[in-house]
């Protein structure tokens, strides 16, 4: 089978957990990773996975499926970064939706859901572990099932919940607040590319937090 990735940024940690499954599965399959839309060059499948951009049906129609990876039960939890707008908001089961990719965002056709445990406890390294690699099981998922699977078309709810995108200032810690009170921030901030920060007597600090092995 002819795949296509596409991961927007080369600094976003979902790539070891990409090229990890690329490496053990590039023997079988004919796959390859992108950034952007105007690289691609057809085949079966094209993997939306953390990707920025919206890719048009002028793309997306040089391939026979198309599929998005999203951090969220759908059609609740729309838009971007939608696993670390769950943990903020105290939740310790992430849903992950494989759906078909269309030009509204996150509209598709549902492909299949997976429920990921997310403990109080873990930390931003942690957090990947659980997520990426519930991803890479739908991956597979997708590819086993691609010629039989009938996809479920999105049900209409009222009141659902569209995340915004993620901004630098979204990830200020108060200095007069607890630990405590800010563990979920702190955990979810990515400590290499847009670290937890304060601010305090006139200067700007990065703050990050790892767990102590035993």
């Amino acid at each position: 089978m002819n795949i296509s990735i596409i991961c927007s940024s080369i600094e976003h940690p979902v790539n070891q957990w990409i090229e990890g499954w690329i490496g053990k599965n590039q023997e079988e399959h004919t796959i390859t990773l992108f950034r952007e839309a105007s690289e691609l060059i057809g085949g079966d499948i094209l993997f939306l996975i953390s990707c920025s951009e919206i890719i048009s049906k002028e793309y997306r129609d040089l391939y026979k499926k198309c599929l998005v990876l999203h951090a969220s039960d759908l059609p609740d939890g729309k838009g971007w970064s939608p696993h670390v707008w769950q943990i903020l908001e105290g939740k310790e089961k992430i849903t992950l939706s494989l759906i078909e990719a269309e030009d509204n965002l996150d509209s598709g056709d549902i492909w299949h859901k997976v429920l990921v445990n997310i403990p109080k406890h873990s930390d931003f390294e942690e957090i990947n572990e659980l997520l990426f690699s519930a991803e890479m099981e739908l991956v597979d998922f997708a590819i086993k099932n691609f010629e039989t699977l009938k996809p479920i078309k999105q049900k209409k709810i009222k009141n659902i919940v569209v995340y915004k995108k993620r901004e630098p200032n979204d990830s200020e810690i108060k200095p007069d607040m607890s630990i405590k009170d800010q563990f979920d921030l702190l955990r979810i901030s990515d400590p290499h590319n847009y670290p937890a920060f304060f601010k305090l007597y006139g200067h700007k600090y990065k703050i990050w937090i790892k767990k102590n092995e035993k």
